[in-house]
């Protein structure tokens, strides 16, 4: 296993870049890491209700059984609110709030006497009540059926601290080990905090001056003040503060000195990224790119082509093994397969635990690309022996612990399956890749033609570096012939060259259109 010291350096060393592709009615933002895409977000433009936008919301049901609530906040089905989310001091805001729609002369915020924490076994019903106007931040989006989730235990994230109205406790970052960065940062924030406002210092907060931790701690505290403000001045439901969109959002929380480009293609986000940019970190201002190529700008980067080869329900891995996703109103099911690479290796156990790990891999990337949260269940291929099983965990676990979401892995069952549980805040990045079959004319769907040759290429690497192939035949259906025989430099022209192997490619009518037959010498079919 890799010392946490190596792991660090090998994310440092990380080629990391954010392509940014805006369209009128949203935006796609892809995180690569060393050419791989690794996170996609999609954020629709003006449509609101993100996750960190503080509303002035109207209870509409108190649900006692639940010791919950449904608020209105303008969205179309009514937000959730649990006891245990209105936060320890919930009364204190309660009677701020009161005052200020009641335009009472209220005292500065920092002057204000805090009431006693609520106990954890209170009932909802005792602190509000159907009709009551209440101050809430979204803390999960609308998934699915469901509206969004609330909290009253407001917070405001900043690039370098997160801000805690009603509190006076300052928190640091578990990922800062130096005791004596943690004693420098907690002093600095203390120098500068406002009573009965709490702080959690972050991990990009370390060796920053402190004229940066105090400008971070003035914005927020400003932008608090400006939503408490609105207060008097709107009629619930109402959006008081809402949080920086999306592409923003994820400059802050990953900006870091391995981030080598980012590139837009939108003249407006362009020049919205580069003044963040340079508000947060003027020396990375050079960083942000405009993007004006003739080629859309995923297809330049090869995004187009991994966002349909990531996100089919089959993904496959090296040498014929691959993973079957399954999306639940409950959970989701990976299901992991060996493919044809069992029929040809001799020790079973090893090469159950080869295809384990690297399946590992992916499985870890493509929790963070789908933003998969709530229960995964993967059904692993059986191991026999404990250690591998452990070797097995101990890899998902290391693999996991660069994902920001919060998490945790559980170690296999007796029936070889692993839970993961992850955090949900947003819905799952789901991409259509589907597209109409030309055999058929639309009356059915098959998986996207533009990953078949790349399909074809991962075998006959595989038989060629494997079973030392050195003639392999291809039948395949005429119109995938001429797709790999057209131009001056064809694809199949290429192949020779790189594997140094003969290839011949012959069609066949009764072929289906992304059917691939293998043949060596002989006219023996490869299996």
């Amino acid at each position: 296993m890799l010392s946490e010291h190596v792991r660090r350096i090998i994310v440092l060393l990380m080629n990391k870049e954010l392509i940014i592709n805006v369209t009128p009615s949203e935006v796609t933002i892809a995180l690569v890491e060393d050419k791989q895409l690794v996170e996609l977000n999609k954020e629709q433009r003006k449509t609101g209700f993100s996750v960190g936008d503080i509303y002035l919301g109207k209870v509409k049901k108190i649900m006692p059984g639940l010791n919950a609530a449904f608020v209105n906040i303008g969205y179309e089905k009514d937000a959730f609110i649990h006891y245990l989310d209105l936060g320890p001091q919930f009364s204190t805001l309660h009677k701020l709030v009161g005052n200020l729609t009641a335009r009472k002369r209220t005292p500065r915020f920092e002057n204000l006497k805090l009431d006693p924490n609520l106990g954890k076994a209170g009932k909802i019903s005792s602190y509000i009540a159907t009709g009551q106007t209440i101050l809430v931040q979204i803390a999960k989006e609308a998934i699915s059926t469901k509206g969004p989730r609330l909290t009253s235990d407001i917070s405001l994230a900043g690039r370098n601290v997160v801000l805690i109205p009603f509190s006076n406790k300052i928190s640091i970052s578990q990922k800062i080990k130096s005791s004596e960065e943690r004693k420098r940062l907690k002093r600095i924030a203390e120098s500068f905090l406002p009573q009965n406002y709490g702080l959690i210092i972050r991990t990009a907060a370390v060796g920053k001056q402190d004229e940066d931790l105090e400008n971070d701690i003035r914005t927020l505290v400003d932008r608090w003040e400006v939503a408490l403000e609105k207060v008097g001045q709107q009629e619930p439901p109402a959006l008081l503060l809402g949080e920086m969109n999306r592409t923003t959002a994820l400059l802050r929380d990953l900006l870091n000195g391995s981030f080598s480009n980012i590139y837009v293609d939108d003249s407006a986000v362009y020049d919205e990224v580069r003044d963040y940019i340079r508000t947060i970190a003027p020396e990375k201002e050079k960083i942000v790119k405009r993007y004006k190529g003739s080629v859309p700008i995923f297809d330049n980067f090869d995004i187009s082509r991994q966002i349909k080869s990531l996100f089919a329900k089959y993904v496959t891995l090296r040498k014929g093994a691959y993973l079957i996703i399954e999306h639940t109103e409950a959970l989701h099911v990976v299901d992991v397969n060996s493919g044809n690479r069992a029929k040809v290796d001799n020790d079973q156990e090893q090469t159950a635990l080869d295809v384990n790990l690297q399946a590992a891999a992916e499985i870890a990337r493509q929790l963070r690309l789908r933003d998969m949260g709530g229960i995964i269940v993967i059904d692993f291929i059986d191991l026999a022996k404990g250690e591998h099983r452990q070797t097995l965990y101990d890899t998902m676990k290391q693999l996991m612990s660069t994902d920001r979401a919060k998490h945790t892995v559980l170690p296999l069952s007796k029936f070889g399956l692993m839970q993961i549980t992850r955090q949900r805040v947003r819905p799952e990045t789901q991409m259509d890749v589907r597209e109409t079959c030309p055999t058929c004319h639309g009356t059915g769907t098959i998986t996207p033609s533009i990953l078949l040759d790349e399909q074809i290429e991962n075998k006959i690497a595989y038989y060629v570096n494997e079973k030392h192939l050195s003639y392999i035949k291809l039948r395949v259906s005429p119109f995938v012939r001429a797709f790999l025989m057209r131009g001056v430099w064809p694809i199949r022209l290429r192949w020779m060259l790189k594997y140094k192997c003969y290839i011949r490619i012959v069609s066949d009518q009764s072929t289906g259109f992304v059917e691939t037959k293998f043949f060596r010498r002989g006219n023996e079919e490869l299996v």
